[in-house]
C-alpha cells in the first residue's frame, strides 16, 4: 500500500492509482524529495509556478491529458 495509512493530496492519490512512486517524479524533475512528499501529503502545501510546471511534464509523458486543476485549484 502507497502512503502507508497516510491521507494522500489529489496530487498524491493521483500518482498511487497510476502505481507512480514519488521517487520517480524525484528523478524526472530534479527537485527534492521533500518537496515531492509535502505535495503528496500536505493538502496546505501549494507548489510555486516553477515547480509545477516541472511536475506537469514529467506527470505529462504518462498521461498527456493531466492539468494543473486536477491537483492544485489556484
Amino acid at each position: 500500500m502507497f502512503g502507508l495509512g497516510k491521507e494522500r493530496t489529489a496530487f498524491g492519490k493521483w500518482l498511487d492509482k497510476k502505481g507512480i512512486p514519488q521517487e520517480w517524479v524525484v528523478k524526472e524533475t530534479n527537485l527534492n524529495k521533500f518537496t515531492i512528499s509535502k505535495l503528496a501529503n500536505k493538502a496546505d502545501h501549494l507548489p510555486s509556478g516553477r515547480t509545477m510546471k516541472k511536475i506537469l511534464n514529467a506527470l505529462r509523458k504518462i498521461d498527456p491529458q493531466v492539468k494543473q486543476d486536477d491537483f492544485w485549484s489556484m
